[in-house]
């Protein structure tokens, strides 16, 4: 007989979480004004909000913590993470920051200005707001196949080829200052990027004399379903194949609290002198010396190990076949997710799942909203407070797709939480027809309001 799956590691620290009653959660949920942002930790008993930071680090990163050098600059531990950078990923430049909208802020500055348009794949929230704020345009070019969580595409974070050459056409190359690839594609789904795609976009790129820019939190997830979807990369190890990814890449982003495993961490990765050298001129204003950026040594050690680690298969395999455990228990019971499943997250298709919410009462919040009153479960929107409103006309922007993202952190929670989830899920589902209206907004934020936002039901409610 086949020994069944199980975990490559074990459990040596425990934290405990407590059980709240529902009319605590219904409480504390209206106390936060209907935002799951608002909510303190030990008001949530399984905590999916994101997979960002929430990680349990391995012995070896405490361990190499406790190397950290916390020189002002030049540390050790700066060279340490310099040299898994170039080894694991290739890139000759690099520049440490505190987090990966702080690489964006970074050098969206260096290369973003007033009137500029940036295609990519489904642009994340930081991103799109990051490009906005300098009064510029992200415009999506991720395929059709993306937004319908029906079909099963082993690559939904594929760039449309046609969409990405029609705005390349119709707009002046110094207005296109990088074209942007996020691995895997978080606002889609968690969905990968196939290498075939990554190869024809940097293709079409030199073809413009436009730069490619990978967003990489999750390059290693994406390295892990090319290995499994894609010809002739089943027998390439992880790093094989992350290290072809970014032969078709000119530079890169990171957020190194997803696929590195850490609390805190980010960077910019570059192949050319001249943008690292323009790039640090704002790394110094805003983060610190181009040899810490905003990171401690011993944060920098963790990330340089969590690197290594991140890109290893059993690891990989470990964390997304939990991913996809609490995808296919939700579909055991007829809850509607996006398909196939992500490598970060499940997404839950809000529209599917409350048809009669109107989309003016953000659906995928109200899914949220009640998932948490259900079992204490705090999961995250992503539909249209996160698409936030268009910026000429102050309307709001409603996107193809309405996700509750259940992301669920690295190495923190058992299958026994996941069976959980999926029975509040279940339970919220069969009674989903007794959820009548939504939320309206009553205060929110110019740009990403989906962090502060405050909101109330349309209804009285009857509690």
């Amino acid at each position: 007989m086949e020994l069944p799956f199980s975990e490559s590691f074990k459990i040596k620290m425990v934290e405990p979480i407590r059980k709240s009653t529902r009319e605590e959660r219904e409480t504390w949920i209206k106390a936060a004004k209907y935002n799951l942002f608002n909510l303190r930790s030990d008001q949530v008993f399984i905590d999916l909000l994101t997979d960002s930071g929430t990680g349990a680090m391995s012995d070896r990163q405490w361990a190499a913590m406790m190397l950290g050098d916390e020189s002002y600059a030049g540390a050790s531990s700066y060279y340490n993470l310099k040299n898994a950078i170039k080894n694991i990923l290739g890139f000759e430049y690099f520049l440490p920051t505190h987090q990966g909208r702080a690489a964006e802020n970074v050098l969206f500055s260096a290369l973003v200005k007033e009137g500029d348009v940036v295609p990519g794949n489904s642009h994340f929230d930081t991103t799109k707001g990051h490009i906005e704020f300098r009064k510029a345009t992200a415009i999506d070019c991720t395929i059709d196949e993306a937004f319908d969580t029906t079909i099963d595409h082993p690559f939904k974070g594929n760039l449309d080829l046609n969409k990405l050459e029609h705005v390349l056409q119709s707009h002046p190359k110094e207005n296109i200052p990088m074209i942007i690839v996020t691995v895997t594609c978080n606002s889609s789904g968690g969905q990968p990027v196939s290498m075939q795609n990554m190869r024809d976009v940097y293709a079409m790129a030199k073809e413009y004399g436009i730069r490619v820019l990978f967003d990489s939190a999750r390059f290693a997830e994406n390295a892990y379903f090319i290995k499994l979807r894609e010809e002739g990369y089943a027998d390439k190890s992880i790093k094989e194949i992350v290290r072809e990814m970014y032969t078709y890449a000119d530079g890169m982003t990171m957020s190194s609290k997803k696929d590195a495993i850490v609390n805190m961490g980010g960077f910019i990765a570059l192949r050319e002198e001249e943008l690292f050298k323009k790039a640090s001129q704002f790394n110094i204003i805003y983060e610190g010396f181009v040899t810490y950026g905003g990171m401690s040594g011993r944060d920098m050690n963790a990330l340089a190990q969590g690197l290594d680690e991140g890109t290893e298969f059993d690891y990989l395999e470990t964390r997304i076949k939990q991913v996809a455990y609490l995808g296919n228990k939700l579909k055991e019971f007829g809850v509607p997710v996006q398909e196939p499943f992500g490598g970060h997250a499940i997404f839950v298709d809000a529209k599917r799942f409350l048809p009669h919410i109107p989309k003016e009462e953000y659906i995928a919040q109200t899914l949220a909203i009640e998932l948490y009153k259900e079992a204490g479960i705090r999961g995250v929107e992503i539909g249209t407070l996160l698409a936030d409103r268009d910026p000429g006309t102050r309307e709001n922007r409603y996107p193809a797709l309405e996700l509750l993202r259940l992301a669920i952190p690295r190495r923190v929670y058992t299958n026994n939480h996941m069976d959980v989830i999926a029975v509040a899920l279940k339970n919220v589902f069969e009674r989903r027809n007794e959820i009548k209206r939504g939320y309206a907004i009553l205060e929110e934020a110019p740009i990403m309001r989906h962090f502060t936002v405050e909101l109330a039901p349309t209804v009285k409610e009857t509690v």
